[in-house]
């Protein structure tokens, strides 16, 4: 049976790929987008398979009028795909609050608000499997990212806490974790205002960037085809090449501090006198 996707941010990068993959296959899909004139190439080609829908996911009663409208429109939603989001860029002394704020509203919030207008109906129905779109920075973080990377790693606490409350309901939760691909996704990130002490940070995160070898959104729309058909998928999943070798030593170095440091652990314990 062909599943029902509600994908957000589905006028381009990964969420383009996502939505033309489902519907490639026959899949249906709410695809979402603040200009929804970006989604009419999608209609043409694909007519009834596709509702197109404007939304900014930072307006909550939005965001409930277009789950409802996906709902009744469709019958169903199987797959929720919570993609819509941007990039912040600048060393944590250069960003201001409202950088942040705004950030947090796209990033943390916005799923947010689709899970909690997607959750009534998957109870309903009995199944349901929520996808978070992460970052390898939501595990690790950079230099130049903090926001981004506080971004998403509150996406994910929140989303590993999801997993169990739902897992009753047998609705499924999922985050992918994608590394570099090449959506130009970039440009639409936001750059706080330099400040020189951190030009050098900047040229090696440039030089960084341009050494990576991004990956094919077109793959990764068919990974998430094989991801949302699994029975009983991952909690976690990076998508690319890139992310598994980094994160291996990541934790390494983690365990290990965490391991070098336990006599203090223990020392801050101290259980009370009687």
């Amino acid at each position: 049976m062909s599943k029902v996707w509600f994908v957000t941010g589905s006028s381009r990068g990964l969420g383009r790929s996502f939505a033309e993959a489902a519907l490639s296959r026959g899949d249906r899909v709410a695809a979402t987008a603040r200009n929804p004139r970006s989604l009419d190439d999608l209609v043409t080609a694909y007519g009834d398979l596709v509702l197109a829908l404007e939304l900014d996911v930072t307006d909550k009663a939005a965001v409930f009028e277009s789950v409802t409208r996906a709902k009744e429109h469709f019958g169903r939603l199987d797959v929720i795909v919570n993609n819509a989001g941007y990039g912040l860029f600048g060393a944590v002394e250069e960003l201001t609050e409202q950088h942040l704020r705004d950030l947090l509203e796209t990033n943390l919030l916005g799923p947010l608000r689709v899970i909690q207008a997607a959750l009534p109906h998957l109870r309903e129905q009995g199944s349901g499997h929520i996808i978070q779109i992460s970052s390898t920075a939501g595990v690790a973080a950079f230099p130049l990212g903090g926001g981004y990377c506080a971004s998403k790693w509150a996406l994910e606490g929140l989303s590993e806490s999801l997993a169990q409350e739902v897992a009753g309901f047998d609705i499924k939760v999922t985050v992918v974790e994608p590394g570099s691909y090449a959506t130009g996704a970039s440009a639409g990130a936001v750059k706080a205002s330099p400040n020189p002490l951190y030009d050098a940070a900047r040229r090696a995160h440039a030089a960084h960037a341009q050494s990576l070898d991004a990956g094919d959104p077109t793959a990764a729309g068919q990974a998430m085809l094989k991801l949302a058909d699994i029975p009983n998928p991952p909690l976690r999943v990076f998508f690319g090449t890139q992310s598994y070798p980094m994160l291996q030593q990541v934790y390494a170095d983690r365990l290990k501090t965490w391991a070098d440091w336990h006599d203090l652990s223990v020392q801050a314990h101290a259980t009370p006198a009687a």
